[in-house]
């Protein structure tokens, strides 16, 4: 089962549970958001899939087709919005060997690489719903970075013990250039806005065969020319079961908090991010997030 957000042509927000090619609108009192869903989930300790079958059953919503919501929303535009307005974002890194690497430049061990070997994961801070896009809109990259890099991963929206309630496409774009001059430059190279891009909904455990079996793929497009890359969840070192247990060691979080699993695509430097470019992060069963790039 997917759930989206989606804004009508009035601007209204508005929460749907996709069924084929329709989404049925199951805003109410009780559930005016898909971030109620999700805790209304974790109060009654349910699948969120569950819940939102009962949404479905309890209302008479409107039934809008998919392909009409397929764009950003804009004024007198219906679109598909940002798939829950996240109380926090937090990133995983290193969780593939291919970024364990690309920064070592002959170096050997590297923070890295030690990282990467380390039982403690790399887990930080990302961001806000203020400082996150949803399907459509435009990615961003920093003034003050020439070599801001797409960085295409699974994410998982967690409930308020670590539990996995749903997945979905992350962007999460990161000014290498800044990290890569120090590692204390790291919050500054992940957390601004419009560096988190995330959709198209959420996608529910029943319908993927799980989070460690599914091909992710990366394309950018350049006027008429592309790039593209791929990995598959199943490369990842560390588990999403494991990162979530890390994250929510004394560090409280609340249901709908959402953790991004770190990126195995790693684009090269000419291919770094510029004003105009279009990005797509396909998930295998999941779903396909695109968003154009702008430079304030």
């Amino acid at each position: 089962m997917r759930i989206v957000s989606f804004r009508t042509a009035t601007g209204e927000l508005r929460v749907g549970v996709v069924e084929g090619g329709d989404v049925v609108d199951v805003t109410s009192d009780a559930f005016p958001s898909a971030l109620r869903l999700v805790e209304r989930a974790c109060e009654l300790n349910l699948p969120l899939a569950e819940v939102a079958r009962g949404a479905v059953a309890q209302g008479e919503g409107a039934r809008h087709a998919l392909s009409d919501l397929e764009r950003a929303p804009a004024p007198g535009q219906a679109g598909l919005a940002l798939p829950v307005q996240p109380p926090e974002v937090w990133g995983a890194g290193i969780t593939y060997q291919r970024t364990a690497t690309r920064y070592d430049k002959g170096a050997g061990e590297t923070v890295y690489t030690r990282v990467y070997e380390a039982e403690r994961p790399e887990l930080f801070f990302k961001a806000t719903a203020a400082r996150c896009v949803g399907p459509g809109e435009p990615i961003a990259i920093r003034h003050d970075s020439r070599q801001t890099s797409t960085e295409p991963e699974m994410a998982v929206v967690l409930g308020a013990r670590g539990e996995v309630m749903a997945l979905l496409c992350c962007n999460d774009v990161t000014a290498r250039d800044i990290e890569y001059e120090n590692p204390l430059y790291l919050p500054q190279a992940k957390i601004y806005r419009g560096s988190c891009a995330l959709g198209p909904g959420l996608t529910t455990l029943d319908e993927v065969p799980g989070p460690h079996e599914l091909m992710v793929t990366c394309t950018i497009e350049r006027g008429g020319e592309r790039w593209e890359g791929r990995t598959n969840t199943a490369l990842m070192r560390r588990r999403v079961d494991e990162l979530a247990a890390w994250l929510t060691r004394d560090n409280p979080i609340p249901p709908g908090t959402v953790l991004t699993t770190g990126t195995g695509i790693v684009p090269p430097v000419e291919w770094c991010l510029e004003e105009g470019d279009v990005v797509h992060v396909e998930i295998e069963g999941v779903g396909r997030l695109s968003n154009p790039v702008r430079r304030p």
